[in-house]
């Protein structure tokens, strides 16, 4: 019985987490006025409490083709987002990788220094190194254009410490038997960090796929032509009138960062657990 109460607990739980979700579902097959009529009162177009419902009064499907059909910008900005995400996960593995590696499998001088100047620009929010990132795109010509947001998150930090963890998991000994039997050490990365490592370096794929889909500061500070804007940008351009279309939209927009996070969960839950354990 407690057994019972407790699952019945936790269901209840994760019904109250995919909520906003199973709402967002609902309102993209809703008309616009019916939208309205519930969240007037945040609109300020009315009194009392905004309402919600599961299910559509009258379900439609005119904001899907509105949205498919009507809204090119829409597209545009989706396969601006596609190009920007998919640029910075591609740098951040041929640059992140090694560079986490030499951080877990050497030793130099000044390697704690640079692990601690790595792990101070992760702390760092966007608003610190801001200004510094804006003087330096602007000195090589890159303000508005891609370049402006793909090269400052190639050389994020953060996915090297998740791949740095990792990396440091795997056994010596296992590097100086591959040493012994005449591995250089290109073939010890290629052939042994890389596939022990699989799981850290999915895992930070993921979380950079999620951080970087869903950007709004770097493209708003470095980019001023509407056409290279990402999709997180088209979203605050839709009007309260476009409500249904808005719903919509966020449907849409968030269904990418869904299928990524479901395909690579198990990877990031050996990633904390992995991280449970070496703590």
């Amino acid at each position: 019985m407690k057994k019972i109460l407790q699952n019945s607990i936790l269901y209840l739980f994760a019904l109250l987490e995919i909520s906003p979700l199973i709402f967002l579902f609902a309102g993209t097959f809703m008309g616009n006025q019916e939208v309205i009529s519930y969240i007037a009162p945040v609109l300020k177009k009315g009194d009392g409490y905004a309402s919600w419902r599961l299910f559509p009064v009258f379900p439609t499907l005119k904001n899907i083709a509105g949205l498919l059909l009507d809204s090119p910008e829409f597209f545009q900005m989706f396969w601006n987002s596609v190009k920007i995400t998919a640029a910075i996960s591609a740098g951040q593995l041929i640059f992140g990788m090694p560079a986490a590696w030499g951080l877990a499998r050497y030793s130099f001088v000044g390697k704690r220094l640079v692990y601690m100047l790595y792990i101070i620009m992760m702390m760092m929010p966007f608003q610190v190194t801001m200004l510094s990132e804006y003087l330096v795109l602007d000195w090589l010509k890159l303000l508005d254009t891609s370049f402006a947001v793909i090269l400052p998150g190639i050389f994020s930090t953060f996915s090297v410490f998740i791949m740095y963890r990792f990396f440091c998991g795997i056994p010596e000994s296992i590097i100086e038997a591959a040493r012994i039997d005449g591995a250089g050490e290109l073939q010890i990365f290629f052939r042994l960090g890389i596939p022990l490592g699989a799981s850290g370096i999915i895992s930070a794929m993921v979380l950079s796929f999620l951080e970087c889909w869903s950007m709004m500061e770097q493209p708003m500070t470095f980019l001023k032509t509407k056409s290279l804007w990402p999709l997180s940008l088209f979203l605050p351009e839709i009007t309260g009138g476009n409500a249904g279309l808005s719903l919509c939209a966020s449907f849409v927009a968030l269904l990418p960062a869904v299928f990524i996070f479901l395909a690579g969960q198990e990877y990031l839950e050996q990633g904390i657990a992995s991280s449970a354990v070496k703590g």
